[in-house]
């Protein structure tokens, strides 16, 4: 057997295995696929790598609002920041901070955050040229530093905006 043949033979073997691998994810994921779709699934064979929040990509490790209030405490709780000094705010008002619609109110008040953050950076001037990785994973390391910021701060803007669309 010469050179030729044995590259050839271990060519095709190789392609063998490649398609042999591709089949086996296939039939894994059509699995997975069929068993999501059953109205009663039993889901506790799924790993957690395969089971996503709401909205999120797999890979996606950006942090997020979800399950941030878990308390009882979470269900009754007053506003804070600005909107626990507007006047227009009835006394009684309680906000429920484990709902969607204020998981998705903190999701806002950190996009705004995120612009206000964004355009103290440009007032930032740099000495080098950054390169496209390092401007990525600055603006991925600001982005969770908005999403902090968001939860711990206390702006109230959340609040504002859960208050007006709960009405």
């Amino acid at each position: 057997m010469t050179g030729i043949d044995k590259i050839g033979t271990m060519t095709q073997s190789s392609a063998m295995i490649q398609n042999a691998l591709h089949k086996n994810q296939s039939a894994k994921f059509s699995e997975l696929l069929k068993a999501a779709q059953k109205k009663d699934a039993d889901y506790s064979h799924i790993s957690s790598e395969q089971v996503l929040p709401e909205g999120r990509l797999n890979g996606d490790f950006k942090t997020g609002f979800d399950k941030s209030f878990s308390l009882a405490a979470d269900k009754k709780a007053l506003p804070q920041g600005a909107a626990a000094n507007s006047a227009a705010r009835p006394s009684d008002k309680k906000i429920d901070k484990t709902s969607k619609l204020y998981e998705k109110s903190m999701e806002l008040e950190s996009f705004f955050v995120k612009m206000m953050v964004d355009s103290m950076r440009k007032t930032v001037q740099s000495s080098s040229k950054d390169s496209f990785a390092k401007s990525m994973y600055q603006d991925m390391l600001y982005d969770e530093y908005t999403t902090s910021l968001t939860k711990q701060a206390g702006f109230g803007l959340a609040d504002q905006i859960y208050l007006e669309l709960s009405k």
